[in-house]
């Protein structure tokens, strides 16, 4: 199967007709094509409604795997080839990889079953972590994406694209991450340009992680587009506590300073400490409680032999990457008025085209 592949992007797409390089920078033209080219993993009744790619021809639709996680290859004459991740279906497995919202450290290892285990390292930063149920899904992809990712290479193909919209977006951030660790250690062709556009997508992971996701693709390599009408972009929910703050701080040393005074100002000094710190903490506990232990049993059972791993102690998690910002004005809500029974009325591909569309 890899060689056909190969022989059919070698024969469709001959390397000389890779003419224009991937440049950096967003480029509305670029990230609406890709927002056509996401959409077209909704049903038929959505995908006529929405306009068709123009330049991009899919290639290569994956088999479903992980939590109900499936992939596109998209491949152009001038413009390389696109990854498309899809984002979250109607299937509560799809739903199940964004509660299981626990985090994980960003260097580690998987054990995806009993036989097979995933290392990855997407920051080298030890306080670095990233939500387990999105790095599980982008692990299940990976396995099937670098195949192909050879075979593009092969056949001259060096400038990829990665688009996810939704829960799509949110594993694009990781894999993204992920691709660019492998070109670190040498186990992917260095002169493979990545540019990746984050759609819609949700908070990947915690601040630290940021930093290294946006320290390895700026000047105009990653884009995290978001309409400020969403509220996708907005989740998961942040538990910020006074273990999440660089180890330099006035925080960590609080208590000690507290035994200090004198004891009228000790008593009230550590009551207001405990009444501002105890509850973010209690409340990161239940966070990784159920949104992982709990979270875990279910994906047990939907992946065979999947072996939870031990979570990072935070929940403090954060917008990462250069933001577009989508913004709603009274003109788009008279499109797409407010709405609490059609709770995805601002965050399907069509509000996002909508407001793309009026960008300068």
């Amino acid at each position: 199967m890899k060689y056909i592949v190969v022989l059919l992007i070698v024969v469709a797409f001959p390397s000389a007709l890779f003419s224009q390089p991937l440049k950096p920078g967003f480029d509305k033209a670029e990230y609406i094509e890709l927002l056509k080219v996401s959409a077209q993993f909704g049903d038929s009744t959505y995908v006529s409604a929405f306009p068709v790619p123009q330049r991009y021809k899919l290639a290569y639709r994956s088999p479903v795997v992980g939590l109900d996680n499936r992939w596109d290859l998209w491949t152009d004459k001038q413009s390389g080839a696109v990854l498309s991740i899809r984002g979250t279906t109607a299937n509560s497995v799809s739903w199940l990889g964004n509660f299981y919202a626990a985090m994980v450290p960003a260097k580690g290892e998987l054990q995806l079953n009993a036989t097979e285990k995933f290392p990855y390292e997407l920051a080298s930063d030890p306080k670095a972590a990233v939500h387990v149920g999105w790095l599980v899904s982008m692990a299940y992809l990976s396995k099937d994406i670098l195949p192909k990712l050879d075979s593009c290479y092969k056949a001259g193909i060096k400038d990829i694209l990665i688009m996810g919209h939704s829960q799509g977006g949110a594993i694009a951030f990781l894999l993204t991450s992920y691709l660019k660790s492998l070109q670190k250690q040498t186990k992917l062709p260095a002169d493979i340009r990545f540019k990746t556009y984050c759609s819609a997508g949700p908070k990947p992971g915690n601040l630290y992680y940021a930093y290294a996701y946006e320290a390895d693709t700026q000047i105009g390599w990653a884009y995290n587009v978001v309409n400020s009408a969403d509220w996708v972009p907005e989740v998961p929910f942040s538990i910020q506590t006074v273990n999440d703050v660089n180890t330099t701080n006035p925080f960590s040393g609080a208590p000690a300073m507290i035994k200090k005074q004198k004891l009228p100002q000790r008593i009230v000094l550590k009551y207001v400490y405990n009444q501002l710190s105890k509850p973010a903490l209690k409340a990161q506990k239940n966070y990784q409680k159920y949104l992982g232990k709990f979270a875990s049993k279910s994906v047990v059972k939907n992946l065979n032999s999947y072996v939870p791993s031990s979570y990072y102690n935070s929940s403090d998690y954060v917008r990462t990457g250069p933001t577009i910002v989508l913004l709603a004005d009274s003109t788009y809500f008279q499109n797409y008025p407010e709405s609490k029974e059609k709770i995805f009325t601002h965050h399907f591909h069509p509000p996002y085209l909508y407001l793309a569309e009026k960008l300068p």
